[in-house]
């Protein structure tokens, strides 16, 4: 499988709702399905590093590429669900962009994933059952779980923390570091906005 590829834009396109990146690596172009958010921060000609996915179907091998290997890695989680194809874990991505998607899911927020095209109800729901289970899975085989122990924060709240910062590319040390830095803020501690923490534990790892 390709984890990554590395080499020059040479071609972006956007057509029926769908970004392509073409990538020239050591004269090879290869065509990926890429987020339009990704497209917008992508110049031509530029080198540029791409986390893959690789889809092998009977009749069709395609790759989709991703600024991050967060971002891959989510995808993944996404198109585990049934019922959620490629494209629209593209779209969910598209319209949430990264933390957002994984704030939604761990907290269950079904209205908040509804509003991706093609999201309805009923698969955001099993969005939330599915992969709310498994994100905590990741939080623990990333030694989440153990190396934070700060049981003076509400633990819902910290686990959303750990998790959109662990998708955003944080270390475990500097997730620490965020947590800690709420801890220490008594008002902070006390706020029932996702949005205060997830700003002070940003603005305190930077």
């Amino acid at each position: 499988m390709i984890s990554y590829l590395r080499g020059i834009a040479i071609q972006i396109q956007t057509a029926n709702n769908r970004a392509i990146l073409v990538l020239e690596v050591n004269q090879v172009g290869y065509e990926l399905q890429v987020p339009q958010r990704m497209i917008l921060e992508v110049l031509p000609n530029q080198e540029i590093q791409v986390f893959t996915h690789q889809q092998v179907r009977e009749d069709q091998i395609s790759l989709y590429g991703f600024s991050s290997a967060a971002e891959r890695d989510l995808f993944r989680q996404l198109i585990s669900v049934s019922g959620v194809g490629a494209s629209l874990a593209i779209a969910l991505l598209d319209k949430l962009g990264l933390a957002d998607t994984v704030s939604a899911i761990v907290t269950s927020n079904i209205q908040r994933l509804s509003t991706a095209p093609g999201v309805g109800k009923k698969t955001a729901e099993r969005l939330a059952l599915e992969l709310r289970s498994k994100l905590g899975q990741w939080r623990v085989t990333s030694g989440l779980s153990e190396s934070l122990p700060l049981t003076s924060l509400n633990s819902t709240m910290q686990a959303e923390v750990e998790m959109t910062l662990l998708a955003l590319g944080y270390t475990t040390d500097e997730i620490y570091q965020a947590l800690q830095a709420i801890g220490q803020d008594s008002l902070m501690v006390k706020s029932p906005n996702i949005e205060d923490w997830l700003r002070l534990a940003i603005s305190s790892i930077a």
